[in-house]
């Protein structure tokens, strides 16, 4: 069961990672030519209204609202809906991937695990994984973006500076309705 949570959770990070990199390079979308209904006598079927998307949160999380320690010089990258009222969280810095995960072992006094070696990626539980009320476990992951010759995450703020991050950290907090002792 922790393997498959820790699977998705992987998958998921990586995903978002090549979504972000294709959305900051600005590759075109593919447009579909509009479709032209035929002439009809009878009168337009009503459509139900579109149902509103939360929004995503527009502020900077801080370790106060995210429960957890911040890497001193990572930045804010983006935040998704993973699902269950959760959210990733990214940030990126010009750190090495090791002082990242040196720094976490430290201030979370616990070793976690590296769960791919190339590219390295560790990562820290946070609380238990509950499938019922969880899309992803709380987790901290880290992830060394010069593996392989890569130059680095693609910063998706286009002139912005470091032009790439070579670690990335992904944050799902423990939801708020989670009880102390499953943490």
């Amino acid at each position: 069961m922790r393997r498959h949570a820790t699977i998705l959770t992987i998958i998921a990070f990586v995903s978002l990672g090549f979504t972000v990199a294709a959305r900051a390079q600005g590759r075109p979308k593919p447009v579909a030519p509009p479709i032209q209904a035929p002439p009809s006598s009878a009168a337009p079927v009503p459509q139900p209204p579109a149902q509103p998307v939360p929004a995503a949160p527009t502020a900077v999380p801080s370790e106060a609202t995210l429960g957890v320690p911040f890497y001193p010089t990572m930045q804010f990258i983006t935040s998704y809906d993973a699902g269950s009222g959760q959210r990733f969280y990214l940030f990126g810095t010009t750190a090495s991937f090791a002082d990242v995960v040196s720094f976490y072992k430290s201030v979370l006094k616990q070793r976690g695990e590296l769960i791919f070696e190339e590219p390295a990626t560790h990562m820290f539980d946070l609380a238990r994984f509950r499938e019922e009320t969880m899309a992803f476990p709380p987790s901290i992951t880290i992830k060394d973006y010069t593996w392989g010759g890569m130059q680095g995450y693609l910063n998706p703020k286009p002139g912005a500076e470091p032009a790439r991050y070579p670690t990335v950290i992904q944050i799902v907090p423990i939801p708020p309705a989670t009880p102390e002792a499953e943490r």
